[in-house]
C-alpha cells in the first residue's frame, strides 16, 4: 500500500507538517487507598508505635514492620529505647479507631491475636548513627529520596492524587457519620484519571474508579445500583464542595465511572488480603508524578533518612515552587549510612524554571540554604515528636500543617499530654529566604 499523497509527499511528512494544528492530549492516573485497606492498617499500627516511643523517649531508635491477616497482627522490628510499651493495647486501639469493631469482618480490634517479635536494634547499626555530639549524627541508612511540588493545585500536589485522596477521605467520613450511607465497611480504594492538554493543563476528569467494602445486600444488582447512585449523588458532591471552582469544572457529565467493578465486596480488610507496612509508597507520596526513592516511611523514626529526607525534600520543593523559582520541581538527595552529609543534591525543573539559573545551580543554592544533615532535618522540621500517626493514611504529602494536643499512656498507666505540630514539611516558611537567594 502506498503512503504517498496526491502531491507526492509521504503521509509521515504530511502529518509532521500539520502537527502544529493538532491538539494533543494525554491521560494520567493516580490511586489512593483508605485507612481500612490492609496495607494502611499495617502502616497506622507501625506509626502509632513510633509515636508512643517518641512521646516517652525522644531519642528512641525505632524500625517496626506490621503484618495483618485474618484475625492476626504480627509486629516485628528493632528498637533502641529506655521505655517499655504495651504494644498489644496500642495495636488494638488503632484497629478500633479505623473501624474494625465487628466480628463478621473476621478481623476485630478486641479479638484479633497480636504477636510481637520486636527486639533490640543492632549495635552495629546504632554505632553508625549515634555520635557523642547530636550534630554529628549519621544517616540511619543509605539511599535516595525525592521531593516534588507543582503549582497544579493549591497544596502544590499532583491533582489526580489529590482527588483520589479526597474521594476516600470523604467516603470514610460518610462511613463514620452512618447517616446518608449506612452500609459502608472500612476497606476501600479509589483511582482518578485526568485528561491533560499538550501543555500539561488538566482539561477534565476522564475516569473515576471506586471500590468500597460494604455490608451484604439482598442481590448483587441491588448493591451495584445503590452504591453507584450514592457515589454519584452523595460522595461526588461532597468532594466537589471543598474544591476551587476551576477544579469543580473538571467534573463533567462525561466521566466514566467504575464503581465496585468486580461486583460484591463484602469480604475485605485483612480477611480479604494480607497487609504489610510500606506497600503503598506511591499513594504515600505523589501518585506516580515526580519520582520515588523506593524506601517506605511508616514505622521508621526520623534517623531513618528514607523518611526524614523525603519530608525535607518535599519541604524544599514546595517552598521553591511557592517562591516562584519554578512551576514544577523535583529534588533528589542521597546518603551513605553513618555519614551525616548527603552525597549530593539533584534538581529537575522540567524546563519550567523561572530564574536565570540552571538546575545544577539551583541544587547548589539549596545546599546553601538548607542544612540537610540528619540532625539539621530533624531539628528544622521538629521530627522527634509524636507526629506520625496522622501521616499513615491519605498521604504524607500535601496535608495541612496544624497543632494538635495528644495524650499518651505508658505501660504502668502514667499519662502524658503534649502539643505537637503536624506536617511541618508542608509549611511555606522558607519562601522569603528563597526569594532573597534567587533575587525574586
Amino acid at each position: 500500500m502506498s503512503t504517498k499523497n496526491v502531491d507526492g509527499t509521504t503521509l509521515l511528512s504530511y502529518v509532521q507538517s500539520q502537527k502544529q494544528y493538532v491538539i494533543m492530549a494525554y491521560l494520567f492516573t493516580s490511586e489512593s487507598v483508605s485507612e481500612g485497606h490492609p496495607d494502611k492498617i499495617a502502616d497506622q499500627i507501625s506509626d502509632a508505635l513510633i509515636d508512643n516511643f517518641l512521646a516517652w523517649d525522644e531519642d528512641a531508635r525505632v524500625a517496626i514492620e506490621t503484618l495483618v491477616t485474618t484475625g492476626q497482627v504480627v509486629l516485628a522490628g528493632e528498637v533502641k529505647s529506655n521505655i517499655y510499651l504495651d504494644v498489644q493495647k496500642i495495636t488494638r486501639s488503632v484497629i478500633e479507631k479505623i473501624g474494625y469493631t465487628k466480628s463478621e469482618y473476621m478481623f476485630e480490634a478486641n479479638s484479633c491475636g497480636v504477636l510481637s517479635a520486636i527486639h533490640e536494634q543492632s549495635a552495629e547499626i546504632n554505632q553508625g548513627v549515634d555520635r557523642q555530639s547530636k550534630q554529628e549524627q549519621g544517616a540511619g541508612d543509605q539511599g535516595i529520596m525525592f521531593g516534588y511540588a507543582s503549582n497544579e493545585t493549591e497544596n502544590y500536589m499532583p491533582l489526580a492524587l489529590d482527588l483520589a485522596h479526597r474521594l476516600l477521605y470523604e467516603l470514610a467520613a460518610l462511613r463514620r457519620e452512618n447517616k446518608d450511607i449506612t452500609y459502608l465497611r472500612p476497606d476501600a480504594k479509589s483511582q482518578v484519571t485526568l485528561e491533560y492538554s499538550d501543555d500539561h493543563i488538566p482539561q477534565r476528569i476522564d475516569t473515576i474508579v471506586i471500590s468500597t467494602q460494604h455490608d451484604d445486600f439482598a442481590t448483587e444488582a441491588a448493591m451495584v445500583e445503590k452504591i453507584t447512585d450514592d457515589v454519584k449523588n452523595i460522595l461526588i458532591p461532597r468532594v466537589k464542595a471543598h474544591l476551587h471552582p476551576d477544579l469543580q469544572a473538571l467534573f463533567t457529565d462525561n466521566i466514566k465511572f467504575h464503581i465496585n467493578p468486580t461486583g460484591k465486596f463484602v469480604i475485605g480488610g485483612p480477611h480479604g488480603d494480607t497487609g504489610l507496612t510500606g506497600r503503598k509508597i506511591i499513594v504515600d507520596t505523589y501518585g506516580g508524578k515526580g519520582a520515588h526513592g523506593g524506601g517506605a516511611f511508616s514505622g521508621k523514626d526520623p534517623s531513618k533518612v528514607d523518611r526524614s529526607a523525603a519530608y525535607a525534600t518535599r519541604h524544599i520543593a514546595k517552598n521553591l515552587v511557592a517562591a516562584g523559582v519554578a512551576d514544577e520541581i523535583l529534588v533528589q538527595i542521597s546518603y551513605a549510612i553513618g555519614v551525616k552529609d548527603p552525597m549530593g543534591i539533584y534538581v529537575n525543573t522540567y524546563g519550567k524554571s523561572n530564574v536565570n539559573f540552571n538546575d545544577s545551580k539551583i541544587a547548589e543554592k539549596i545546599g546553601e540554604i538548607f542544612d540537610m544533615t540528619p540532625y539539621g532535618i530533624e531539628t528544622r522540621l521538629g521530627l522527634r515528636k509524636p507526629i506520625y500517626s496522622e501521616t499513615a493514611a491519605y498521604g504524607h504529602m500535601g496535608r495541612t500543617p496544624k497543632t494538635v494536643t495528644k495524650t499518651f499512656e505508658s505501660s504502668n498507666g502514667e499519662q502524658k499530654t503534649m502539643e505537637v505540630e503536624l506536617f511541618t514539611w508542608e509549611k511555606l516558611d522558607y519562601v522569603d529566604v528563597i526569594k532573597k537567594a534567587f533575587d525574586l
